[in-house]
């Protein structure tokens, strides 16, 4: 009888211990679903930002190409791998407005090709010193869809985390959020992702071509 009583105890003193790791779990997950879904409202707001905003705002013209030069860096892609080299070309040169209200020269910008003295690029000058090359509206929101895309991946997870308690603990913790799910969620959730890594994607592909 002393047995059973004293093992009725410890199967009960497991199951509380067993709950409260869920509740300690679940909150845990709670709190990085919210820090995702902010992650994705910065995204969000990073895209118009970058994207649409930055064009707008901007003031077009010509750079007038002085002479071009390429930067390479290297950085080590493992500890025991060998180091890979990365290529940066940058112009330097006149930028002139469009409508002549300005003009730099010592303006510089990063390139996609490195141009013979002479040559004219579209530009953008996009603050007091900086530059950028000009890739229409259409690279522009391409630039913006590129983030606006990659926002719902966070976003996705943040649903997840908030509604479950899913703290990314692995398998049993995935299982246990898939218990915990409303019907339909999850397949949001996986819509969501694969929308927006086709998305990113074929936003890149727009940025490439343009």
């Amino acid at each position: 009888m002393t047995q059973a009583q004293a093992s009725s105890a410890s199967s009960g003193s497991s199951g509380s211990s067993g709950a409260s790791g869920s509740r300690s779990t679940g909150g845990l997950g709670r709190l990085i679903g919210v820090g995702l879904l902010l992650a994705g409202v910065v995204l969000l707001a990073l895209g118009a930002y970058l994207g649409p905003y930055t064009y707008a705002t901007s003031t077009p013209g010509k750079l007038t190409v002085e002479t071009c030069t390429a930067d390479y860096k290297h950085r080590s892609t493992s500890p025991s791998s060998s180091r890979k080299r990365t290529k940066t070309k940058w112009c330097y040169g006149t930028f002139t407005a469009t409508d002549g209200s300005v003009k730099d020269l010592n303006a510089e910008l990063r390139s996609d090709s490195l141009h013979q003295r002479g040559e004219l690029i579209d530009a953008l000058k996009t603050g007091e010193t900086s530059y950028q090359q000009d890739s229409g509206w259409v690279g522009s929101i391409a630039l913006g869809c590129a983030w606006w895309f990659g926002a719902l991946i966070p976003l996705a997870l943040g649903l997840l985390c908030t509604t479950t308690g899913f703290a990314f603990g692995g398998a049993s913790d995935f299982n246990r959020a898939k218990q915990a799910v409303a019907p339909g969620l999850l397949s949001t959730v996986y819509t969501l992702i694969a929308v927006g890594i086709v998305g990113v994607a074929l936003s890149f592909l727009v940025m490439f071509f343009v």
